[in-house]
């Protein structure tokens, strides 16, 4: 752990980030930080596709085993899948079993994009939500139904149909602008966004100026879910989660400890099917 410009140890937060799509809006997190280090540590993806069979193997045991034991070599106080469609694929308890596989093989508290939004929303106070989705439509219901089982209502889900992670990374400011803003509904308090293979961290101020409402990112959430994970540990990384402009409103929310968090355990009744009532439209 490096010294932070202030004299304090700077927060260490690793990520399991598969293939090579927008893990550069680590690095715009951590310059806006400024006190914390964001090491990303690319897994293995044998092939990009927003397919079930394949995000089944993109968030398999093995792959992501190997990339934790790389994330203990480098000594961080808390872990991160950053994978929202390769972690809520396998429904809750699937996804909790995954995550307790990398807080073993990293030796550090451990979460993944999928229960950092769960826990974003609570951290907000959230509880009816849009979702615009990269994703086909059968993995986009996936997501619906995670939120569902952690007791979020989807008012709206939409779909783009986008089927590969690279296509994903080449969408540019006007084009994510304009397909959140799209996708707004007015009974939702907030838009949720959940692929890590978009670049949204830069431009999350002018989502939100835009919709008028808070706008939850994958990479977003997923940092500070890390932060959040390490704070928990006594690590230090509270100061990293005081309420900050640049980010959002979630960073911008004062964090004030881990009340309502989702504990990442089996539950025995995970669900990966569509949630009733959710309203899904495809682009």
């Amino acid at each position: 752990m490096r010294i932070g410009t202030e004299g304090r140890m700077a927060a260490s937060v690793g990520f399991l980030y598969p293939g090579h799509s927008a893990e550069d809006d680590y690095p715009v997190i951590e310059r806006i930080l400024g006190d914390v280090r964001l090491p990303v540590v690319h897994t293995l993806m044998r092939e990009d596709a927003h397919r079930v069979d394949a995000l089944l193997d993109v968030g398999g045991a093995d792959v992501l085993s190997d990339g934790a034991r790389r994330l203990r070599e480098l000594e961080v106080t808390a872990a991160v899948w950053a994978c929202t469609s390769g972690s809520f694929v396998f429904g809750w308890d699937g996804a909790a079993d995954q995550v307790a596989g990398v807080r073993e093989a990293a030796g550090a508290p451990a979460s993944s994009t999928s229960f950092a939004f769960v826990n974003a929303a609570r951290h907000l106070g959230l509880s009816r939500v849009a979702v615009a989705a990269t994703y086909p439509a059968d993995v986009a219901e996936r997501f619906a139904a995670f939120l569902g089982h952690a007791g979020i209502e989807v008012v709206a889900l939409t779909s783009r149909g986008i089927i590969t992670a690279a296509e994903v990374g080449t969408l540019g400011r006007d084009e994510v602008l304009d397909f959140v803003a799209a996708n707004d509904h007015p009974g939702a308090e907030a838009v949720l966004v959940p692929d890590t293979a978009l670049h949204t961290v830069a431009w999350l101020d002018d989502l939100e100026a835009r919709l008028g409402k808070p706008v939850l990112t994958a990479n977003q959430v997923s940092v500070w879910e890390g932060l959040r994970l390490a704070a928990a540990s006594g690590d230090g990384a509270a100061s990293a989660l005081r309420a900050r402009p640049g980010l959002g409103t979630l960073f911008a929310t004062e964090f004030m400890g881990d009340a309502g968090a989702a504990v990442p355990v089996p539950s025995g009744h995970a669900s990966a099917e569509p949630v009733p009532g959710a309203r899904l439209r495809t682009l």
